[in-house]
């Protein structure tokens, strides 16, 4: 898998927290017992098969952001961890620093797996985990690798529920899951009070996902998860061009800059969900400047963009691809929906 942001967002869109009352910002490690000292075996299913658990795993390994995202919102810590860009070189020693939006959630130093979708056997051998978690679309094709090395959980990217239910089951508390899940869904219906002013005015939005030249744009549909399940559960409707989303049911629509101008009456806002091919960062602190300041300049230098309604009326809003492709559970549900109510409800 490419180490670069916008073929995350491709592949996901092709496969495709609680708040932070709920969600403590520095959990702490729950007193479990060793695995080895309980048998307590159970049969996990996921999308690969039947895996069988026993005891509490205790060193876990989380394959991508999808996954370590579910375990820390269960305040369970990952012993290693492979993101989907290479931000990091060597251990996470801080973090904070050096885990794109979960970072601070880590209260340990994971191992650095390296690229989510290839991670390093050689690093996976010394390590000696009791559990891997990823994903089926990342390491289906290493699942039967991964599973000589330690009892091995693939999931599905975005199914958020499920997700959280198995991996709850899989390290030992399964009822924190539905928990977590109310938590959640409560958090969006109280959300939609906030949002109802901006809704009522302006129900339509266009959300794309694009590089930062716009030379590859998508219209969100349900194949780019959170980033679009969330507008439409608080209330706006997803535009798009007639015809073409019919056409390719759950799959990302292509099309071009002019073809845009079709729904130019219709978009009153836009959502754009922008990557950079230009990783070059040492730490977390500008992570979503660097996303977006070319895609920002690309859009305010296109005569196509600037003659849109809702340019001209300032309702374009720019969002990290990452934020809602990596982290479609409940911390990016929470983070989501601060950036939503920053941008979209702000008075400037």
């Amino acid at each position: 898998m490419s180490v670069r942001i916008p073929i995350l967002a491709a592949i996901l869109a092709v496969e495709i927290a609680a708040c932070r009352s709920t969600v403590n910002p520095h959990p702490v490690e729950h007193d479990r017992p060793n695995s080895s000292s309980s048998q307590n075996c159970r049969t996990v299913e996921h999308q690969l098969g039947v895996t069988e658990i026993c005891g509490q795993p205790q060193n876990i390994v989380a394959l991508g952001p999808f996954v370590l995202e579910p375990l820390l919102a269960l305040e369970v810590q990952a012993a290693a961890f492979s993101d989907h860009v290479t931000l990091h070189q060597g251990n996470y020693d801080n973090p904070d620093q050096q885990i794109l939006y979960l970072g601070k959630y880590v209260t340990n130093q994971p191992v650095n797996l390296g690229i989510a979708g290839q991670p390093s056997i050689e690093a996976l051998l010394k390590l000696q985990p009791d559990l891997i978690l990823g994903t089926q679309f990342n390491n289906a094709d290493e699942y039967e690798t991964l599973s000589k090395i330690a009892p091995t959980i693939l999931l599905k990217w975005d199914d958020v529920e499920t997700n959280l239910t198995t991996i709850a089951e899989t390290v030992g508390y399964p009822e924190k899951a539905q928990q977590l899940i109310t938590e959640m869904n409560q958090r969006i219906v109280t959300s939609r009070d906030v949002f109802s002013s901006f809704v009522a005015e302006h129900p339509n939005v266009l959300l794309l996902s694009t590089d930062s030249q716009l030379t590859s744009i998508h219209i969100g549909n349900s194949a780019h998860g959170l980033c679009a399940s969330l507008l439409t559960d608080l209330g706006l409707t997803l535009v798009s061009l007639e015809g073409v989303a019919e056409n390719q049911p759950g799959a990302p629509v292509p099309v071009s800059l002019e073809a845009i101008t079709q729904v130019n009456d219709e978009a009153e806002a836009i959502v754009l969900l922008g990557s950079s091919d230009n990783l070059d960062l040492q730490t977390t602190d500008n992570f979503e400047n660097h996303q977006l300041i070319e895609l920002k300049q690309t859009w305010e230098q296109s005569a196509i963009a600037q003659s849109l309604n809702a340019s001209k009326a300032g309702r374009v809003y720019f969002i990290p691809a990452y934020l809602c492709l990596g982290l479609p559970g409940p911390i990016g549900t929470e983070l989501y929906l601060e950036e939503l109510e920053k941008q979209l409800l702000s008075p400037n």
